[in-house]
């Protein structure tokens, strides 16, 4: 089964990112950060999400992201699923920081459990078949809404949403023109995707 070793975040100050996601995240091998200067405009079509354990973490994680210049595109809150908010990395890449439980257990600490990519594409339908004939698993999958990939193993776990949803849940407008400024990692690539997501091998 592909799995999803790392993603790479196209940056103009790749040293001023790198900074950012260290102060934020530590150092983690799953986000990595590289030069570019291709131009994109709006939103890129794609987010990425931190999977935490409670509030308190998502709160916390949040308030580092602020202090170190993101800026905020959805205030931390209660939600039917759990309790998240959403965050815009000096880079642009979105950023939504979430957790299932509804109330702390404990207290915070800095761990993530787990980063999902979600890729906003045109049509789920196409790129699922697109991603199944590369040898990644659906685990779930709701029509043409939403995609999810059994990637147990996976560093990174991968899921597909309709373009304006995404955006929708991101906080922010859906048009976007130019390089998505990412990179995917895997044992599938190297390939670009319908909606112009590349792949590179990992």
């Amino acid at each position: 089964m592909a799995s999803i070793e790392f993603v790479t975040l196209e940056a103009v100050d790749p040293a001023a990112a790198n900074r950012f996601y260290t102060t934020v995240f530590g150092s983690d091998t799953r986000v990595r950060v590289r030069a570019s200067a291709a131009p994109t405009s709006g939103f890129r079509g794609f987010t990425l999400s931190l999977i935490v354990s409670q509030p308190a973490t998502v709160n916390g994680l949040i308030g580092t992201a602020l202090d170190a210049g993101a800026t905020p595109l959805k205030p931390a809150a209660k939600s039917l699923w759990g309790y998240g908010g959403v965050v815009q990395a000096p880079d642009g890449t979105i950023w939504t920081v979430a957790s299932s439980a509804k109330k702390d257990t404990g207290p915070a600490t800095r761990q993530i459990d787990e980063i999902v990519l979600q890729l906003g594409v045109a049509d789920v339908a196409a790129s699922k078949r697109f991603y199944v004939d590369r040898g990644l698993a659906v685990t779930k999958s709701y029509g043409r809404r939403y995609v999810e990939f059994a990637t147990s193993s996976s560093p990174v776990k991968l899921s597909l949403y309709k373009r304006r949803a995404l955006a929708k849940v991101a906080g922010v407008a859906p048009d976007g023109n130019g390089s998505h400024r990412l990179i995917i990692g895997s044992d599938a690539g190297p390939f670009t995707d319908p909606d112009g997501f590349v792949w590179e091998v990992a």
